[in-house]
């Protein structure tokens, strides 16, 4: 193990020793966060979708952000990230207010999202859908496209670094093939990889493995706490509460709009809020 994976590791550890003395409530303060939101909130005409007063994520951690359908997870991943406008409401990320960026503005300040469902380019190859993942590619501006010598080096390493990203994800002998022709689990994983070609320092991924046959899941499930061991931020969206308990660090429990607690899995898990919001329902259909 090279030292910069000890240091990561290291990292991480302490980032998840700093959340054992944080209460679970919530909108608690957090050590170090790196994503923090406050009275943010979305109105759809007389429907509030979101309203949360306050919430931190520690920077290093995975937290899994949880809820029963309608709770406002979605919307509350499109204001963070810039594809969508609230109606009130402030967010810093990394220190940066974030409030005014587009979505493009906030992936290049390091904060990339996936999504329910996958936006890959149907009809371009899995290699040119990572191409257009890269940042600052100096042959897409009309002078420069003129003077190839300039941008022939930049595009040969986002080449390299797309085929590197490919493998990582299992992906490289479909490089050549329309994204449009990958089952939905290998979208999620090209999906996953483009993101990843920002080197970013915040990935939110919204509901990683929903239609992900079990044979691809545990293969997401290994890249995402590989994301955590390569110094990344993660937060996710998820209604399965094994994945939660196995991968997650800290949870965020949302209904109606509202943050109505936090903790760790195993504190969550036995909060009455929890069960009453979300777990309750689950319960009652296993019952019936």
């Amino acid at each position: 193990m090279s030292g910069s994976e000890v240091e990561r590791r290291e990292a991480h550890q302490a980032a998840v020793d700093a959340l054992a003395d944080v209460a679970p409530e919530p909108g608690v303060a957090k050590p170090d966060p790196i994503l923090s939101a406050s009275g943010v909130r979305r109105a759809f005409g007389g429907l509030v979708a979101v309203d949360v007063e306050r919430l931190e994520i520690e920077r290093g951690t995975i937290t899994a952000l949880i809820g029963p359908n309608g709770a406002g997870k979605t919307t509350l991943f499109n204001l963070l990230t810039g594809f969508d406008r609230p109606s009130r409401g402030t967010w810093e990320f990394d220190g940066r207010s974030a409030k005014r960026l587009r979505s493009y503005q906030v992936a290049q300040a390091g904060m990339v999202r996936t999504f329910q469902l996958t936006k890959a380019l149907t009809r371009m190859t899995v290699l040119d859908n990572m191409l257009i993942g890269a940042t600052g590619q100096l042959g897409e501006r009309m002078w420069a496209g003129l003077l190839p010598w300039l941008w022939r080096g930049q595009e040969a390493a986002n080449r390299a670094r797309a085929l590197g990203l490919l493998e990582r994800f299992q992906l490289a002998d479909k490089r050549d093939d329309y994204a449009g022709e990958l089952s939905g689990g290998q979208r999620k994983l090209l999906e996953m990889a483009r993101a990843l070609m920002l080197e970013p320092r915040m990935v939110m991924l919204d509901e990683p493995m929903a239609g992900v046959n079990p044979a691809l899941k545990e293969s997401l499930l290994d890249h995402i706490k590989e994301l955590r061991e390569e110094g990344m931020t993660v937060l996710f969206v998820e209604h399965d509460m094994d994945m939660v308990h196995e991968i997650a660090d800290w949870a965020v429990v949302m209904a109606a709009g509202r943050v109505i607690t936090e903790g760790t899995p195993e504190q969550i898990s036995s909060d009455s809020r929890v069960i009453d919001a979300y777990l309750g329902a689950h319960h009652d259909g296993a019952a019936r």
